[in-house]
């Protein structure tokens, strides 16, 4: 949901985007904080229930200010589609959270451009020039230095991690094309509208009424899930994608630190070696499409 960066920033645009992006880093680290902090009193559809309520209650204000229009959409059945795959998306992410070290959740979510890339292509007709073949090449090399199949034993958490990865992926590509017709507004609201429904039905099931401490830890995982989106839109808007791109792979030394003072967890070589060359691929693709893009100007 981001818009196109001006491609020459000035040094103000760029010390806000950076600004924006440290408001991204927080928020995702603040999210996976909040859901940590729930684990094991309540479950995940609980979870991604009361993060629609959450989101839903933060966007308000903007919606009734809006009226009618923020609520009309040209591709209900997108809509649709987007939401059910982000809702079982997000819930193989909090899954993960839950059961792998932060670490490595945030290095597998590393992959969700790469696999971006092959759903546009399966689905768009998008060409697969050589950047995001070397995207996708340094994403499977990358996973397999993290997963180390036949050498260390596979948590069910990283398979929930890898398919949200997927899910994002085809939500990134539907986003795409939701941006065409509808605002950023109508996309937010329908995420939060749909998912929670959906998140409700499943929550009534495994329902733990939540006292105080953890409605906090709810709401917080529904506004620094918005808050996420919403930083990383505008440091787009301000600054180009290879600024962008470095900085939000700076939350992987963020979430290790995290990690190692709050939950005692170790950094792990083969996860942050598998992340460096998950992000070297996609810095790679993302310079190449620059650079296709300056020479189909000229």
């Amino acid at each position: 949901m981001a818009t196109p960066a001006a491609t020459e920033p000035n040094t103000t645009s760029l010390l806000t985007a950076v600004l924006w992006m440290v408001g991204t880093l927080l928020s995702f680290t603040l999210m996976a904080i909040s859901v940590r902090q729930l684990a094991g009193a309540i479950h995940a559809f609980e979870i991604q229930f009361f993060r629609s309520v959450g989101a839903l209650i933060l966007l308000a204000p903007f919606a009734f200010n809006k009226g009618w229009a923020s609520f009309r959409t040209a591709q209900p059945q997108l809509q649709v589609f987007r939401n059910v795959v982000h809702f079982a998306a997000q819930l193989g992410w909090i899954t993960g959270v839950i059961l792998l070290p932060l670490s490595e959740v945030f290095a597998i979510e590393f992959t969700t451009p790469v696999w971006a890339a092959l759903v546009a292509a399966i689905f768009l007709g998008e060409k697969l020039n050589r950047g995001r073949v070397a995207a996708v090449l340094f994403g499977f090399i990358g996973i397999l230095i993290i997963l180390r199949p036949g050498v260390a034993e596979i948590n069910p958490g990283t398979f929930a991690v890898l398919a949200a990865a997927v899910g994002f992926a085809f939500t990134i590509v539907a986003t795409k094309a939701l941006t065409r017709t509808d605002s950023p507004l109508t996309i937010l609201l329908y995420m939060s509208l749909l998912q929670l429904p959906i998140g409700a039905v499943m929550a009534a099931f495994v329902w733990t009424t939540p006292n105080l401490e953890q409605l906090f830890w709810l709401f917080g995982v529904g506004a620094t899930g918005l808050s996420a989106h919403y930083c990383t839109a505008r440091a787009l808007a301000l600054a180009d994608a290879t600024i962008v791109v470095p900085m939000d792979f700076m939350r992987l030394p963020l979430i290790v630190l995290v990690g190692f003072v709050l939950y005692n967890e170790s950094a792990q070589w083969p996860v942050i070696l598998g992340a460096v060359i998950i992000f070297a691929g996609n810095y790679y693709s993302i310079r190449r499409e620059q650079r296709l893009r300056a020479e189909a100007t000229v």
